[in-house]
């Protein structure tokens, strides 16, 4: 069946320097009274910092004639694809010190585009920087060093199209630069969806989820972008790679593995064959609160081992409740949800509240009908997400508002940073035999060193995320003052502690956030030696000039 053509895009503005809709940010009265709650932050908020203040040179290099209509040389354009969405990224723009902005902004619309563009930029010594939504959170999207006379940002977003839908199969051919809501609207005439929603969704790529090895709404089972991939496209500076389109295939090592996470660093991911499923019809949710945070623990590795399945399964801990408005006495939440395309969901949350019960759990009223853990029809959250609920049942309160906090939790975090604050958060996933003492390592090693560089407490707050047989994935929220002028560094300080944590722990340095370039030491440490031989083959061998995403991943 023949593919769709995405809506027009909004009117609205997205923001060149922090998170998401430019009129979305909360106001300087707003940022004030979130800074007074966190003892020595600025009296007032820097100001929202302005494109023109950077002083933009002019570009190092000009595209050919035969490229310049894909090419973009706009200040303001190359500003906004100079850096990902981290904190320390936004910390930077507010600071007036982005780092180095790329000297031009192409748009290809197809293949031969991209692959001209690479051919060119070999020739050249030009980086070149793959860029879907600009939603990083590691360095994945920036330039850092100067062994490239010019930068060249690739942004594959006019390249947003579903262009086959199989519905016998219920899979689609979609391209790379597809946002989220786009693709969703694309594929909600054919009755099916990727139902794929990182926290991100709204204002990210499915090349992107791909190139990250994203993780998605699910908390149990398909819990990566991974899951759904049937094949793909990419485009390398040593020619087109396209795999078939299989349900499974045991013909050696898989092609697909070796582009999916490789962040740009060995081709341009240009379109995949996904696999998608009818839009669930029935839905269900509750949360669960417990005295204690093991407990919950202990309860959510029940629940990944058994045969329920839970879409959403994600346990808060006290701190975390409170920041989310889901809880306020002291006790942690689990929050959970089903949904299904075919069959009611009650009787399974129902025995997964019994479950939880068993464990210390504490359930209040009658569990409602509608699921509201997510984005479904335009929000995003790694919490999930509904389809158009009309909104949690009875006696949830605590989902919704968990699920509303979580959405406006990044434009905090930009007001939080606005008024001089840390306020960052870092992911990882460990064995169920580690995850106990790794959390209670990274809760008191991290406020220890926030202690004792900033002189006032911090606030370090967990989550879990995803949840496997074997383990789960602990998602961690730091606030704490900052040091005027030189945030970024604290936080930098801040995260070594951490790293150093969940490498003590066996811990990856990153269960969805990809490696970009600030995960970079940590990967180095997690990859064996031969692997990195193999990486480094492969990356000389697909990309000989060395010029794609210098500096992620491998040298």
């Amino acid at each position: 069946m023949a593919g769709t053509t995405p809506q027009p895009p909004t009117s609205r503005t997205r923001s060149w320097w922090g998170w998401g809709w430019s009129d979305a940010h909360p106001d300087d009265a707003e940022c004030a009274a979130m800074g007074a709650l966190i003892p020595g932050t600025l009296a007032r908020p820097l100001p929202v910092p302005r494109v023109r203040d950077l002083h933009v040179g002019a570009p190092a290099v000009e595209a050919p004639q035969s490229l310049a209509h894909l090419v973009s040389t706009d200040p303001a354009d190359r500003a906004a694809h100079s850096m990902g969405k981290a904190y320390r990224d936004v910390v930077r723009a507010l600071r007036g010190r982005p780092g180095r902005i790329p000297d031009l902004v192409a748009r290809p619309v197809d293949d031969r585009g991209v692959a001209d563009l690479l051919d060119w930029a070999g020739e050249r010594a030009v980086a070149v920087v793959p860029y879907g939504g600009g939603s990083s959170v590691t360095g994945g999207v920036e330039y850092r060093g100067d062994a490239h006379r010019a930068v060249l940002s690739l942004d594959l977003t006019a390249m947003g199209r579903v262009l086959e839908v199989d519905v016998e199969g219920r899979a689609a051919r979609i391209q790379a630069g597809t946002l989220g809501p786009s693709l969703e609207d694309q594929l909600r005439p054919h009755g099916l969806t990727l139902r794929h929603f990182p926290q991100s969704f709204e204002f990210s790529t499915l090349g992107g989820w791909l190139a990250t090895r994203a993780g998605g709404h699910y908390a149990t089972g398909r819990t990566h972008i991974d899951d759904f991939v049937q094949s793909l496209r990419v485009v390398t500076p040593a020619g087109t790679s396209s795999s078939w389109r299989l349900p499974a295939s045991g013909a050696g090592p898989s092609p697909d593995r070796m582009f999916l996470g490789s962040e740009g660093a060995l081709g341009v991911i240009t379109e995949a064959w996904v696999r998608l499923q009818e839009r669930p019809r029935h839905k269900a949710s509750a949360s669960v609160t417990f005295a204690d945070f093991r407990d919950g623990l202990r309860a959510v590795r029940a629940l990944a081992q058994s045969d329920l399945s839970p879409a959403n399964c994600r346990l808060l801990d006290a701190g975390e409740a409170a920041l989310a408005g889901a809880g306020h006495d002291g006790r942690s939440v689990l929050v959970l949800g089903f949904e299904s395309a075919d069959e009611p969901v009650t009787a399974r949350l129902e025995r997964a509240l019994d479950l939880a019960r068993s464990h210390g759990g504490r359930t209040g009223t009658r569990p409602g009908g509608a699921t509201v853990y997510g984005p479904g029809d335009g929000g995003s959250g790694d919490g999930g997400s509904g389809d158009g609920g009309s909104g949690a049942g009875p006696g949830d309160a605590a989902v919704g508002a968990w699920r509303a906090a979580f959405l406006r939790m990044p434009y905090l975090r930009d007001g939080l940073a606005r008024m001089g604050a840390v306020a960052e958060t870092f992911e990882t996933a460990a064995t169920w035999d580690r995850l106990p003492g790794l959390i209670d390592a990274v809760r008191t090693e991290v406020g220890e060193a926030a202690l004792k560089a900033t002189g006032h407490p911090a606030m370090v707050n967990c989550r879990l995320t995803h949840a496997y047989p074997d383990g789960a994935a602990p998602y961690f929220t730091v606030l704490a003052a900052g040091r005027p002028g030189d945030e970024v560094a604290l936080w930098d300080e801040l995260k070594a502690v951490a790293g150093e944590v969940l490498h003590r722990h066996r811990a990856t340095i990153t269960h969805h956030h990809a490696v970009g370039r600030d995960h970079r030491p940590g990967y180095d440490r997690q990859r064996p030696e031969p692997f990195t031989l193999a990486l480094r083959a492969a990356k000389g061998a697909l990309d000989p000039h060395g010029i794609l995403n210098p500096g992620v991943l491998i040298d």
